[in-house]
This record gives structure tokens, sequence and C-alpha cells, in this order.
């Protein structure tokens, strides 16, 4: 009888509060890069609300500061880092075959 009881009951974890992603000091604007850049994924896609834990507000900010960033150039529209690593690090071991005339 004690066992079914103790399936009913729930149990007490610890709830531990997050904090903001965004500090209330922290300015959302173009020009904040160390900011911005936080939002962005390795492709370089901005994140979703969920994942950043944002209001509604506070994701229309960083999506319009996302984009005035990329059209002055100061962030890139996709990051494609890896496959020039990739296609560099290719093209230095292909060797040249010598004709054995």
């Amino acid at each position: 009888m004690e066992k079914s009881k103790r399936l009913f009951l729930k149990s007490k974890r610890s709830f531990r509060r997050r904090l903001p992603p965004i500090q209330s000091g922290d300015r959302i604007d173009y020009k904040n890069m160390g900011l911005i850049s936080r939002f962005i994924s390795e492709q370089g896609k901005i994140l979703s609300r969920r994942v950043n834990r944002f209001t509604l507000k506070q994701q229309r900010l960083i999506t319009i500061a996302i984009k005035q960033a990329r059209i002055l150039s100061s962030l890139p529209f996709l990051n494609n880092e890896k496959q020039f690593e990739k296609s560099e690090s290719t093209a230095r071991t292909t060797t040249f075959k010598k004709n054995r005339n």
C-alpha cells in the first residue's frame, strides 16, 4: 500500500531561474557587434526567440540590428569559414603525378 502512495507524490525539484540574455544596460543596435554576434548561429542564421529566451520586442530589435549590420557590411550574410578551410586543406594535399616516360 505504501508503494502505491509513493507513485502519486510529486518530486520536489529545485528551480533555478535563468539569467536574462540581455542585461538592462545593454543597448540593442547594429554597432554593438559583441552582443549581436551571440544571437547568430554558426551558419549565419538568426536564432529563434525560443532559443534566445527573448521577449517579442527584444527579438524584433535584435533582428533589425542584425539586418542593419549585414547591410552595412559589418556582419556577413553567410558564414562560410568552414567551407573555405576544407577547400584550402584539400588544395594543399593534392600532388601532381609525374609522367614515367
